[in-house]
């Protein structure tokens, strides 16, 4: 496999956050939406959402009120990074991030290609302070 293989955009199927017994969560709800995109020239970027999120019913992004601003931050999770596919693992070196604290690292996550959809997996990471591995499944989209 090689970055060619990644290059397009990806739809997310599903998103789970499993624990070492098994428990499986959903963090951004069963019915998660998102798109992953890799582009040709080595950089990628996702976005990741709950479904049906709560409107500020305005259309000036800086009105939210504080609980409405912290609502949304759960509920929403973005990057872009350059990638590179290395032993088994794509790496994201992370350059924007909504979460401020993946700026500057790399966010290596196991692949698996089955058939028009991508599997990312992460080892375990903390989840509301609780170690999880998280399983996404994306299915290409268009081709």
């Amino acid at each position: 496999m090689s970055e060619r293989d990644f290059v397009g955009t990806w739809r997310l199927v599903s998103m789970e956050a499993r624990t070492s017994t098994g428990q499986v969560n959903y963090p951004l709800g069963q019915d998660a939406g998102g798109f992953i995109m890799y582009s040709a020239d080595g950089y990628m970027s996702a976005v990741l959402y709950k479904a049906n999120r709560d409107k500020f019913g305005t259309r000036d992004i800086m009105a939210g009120t504080e609980a409405q601003l912290a609502n949304a931050a759960r509920t929403y999770v973005s990057y872009v990074a350059k990638y590179q596919v290395k032993g088994g693992r794509v790496h994201h070196a992370v350059d924007a991030s909504f979460f401020p604290d993946w700026v500057g690292t790399s966010q290596e996550r196991i692949f698996e290609f089955t058939g028009n959809r991508l599997t990312l997996s992460t080892d375990p990471i903390p989840l509301g302070g609780v170690q999880m591995t998280v399983v996404l499944i994306w299915e290409r989209v268009g081709k």
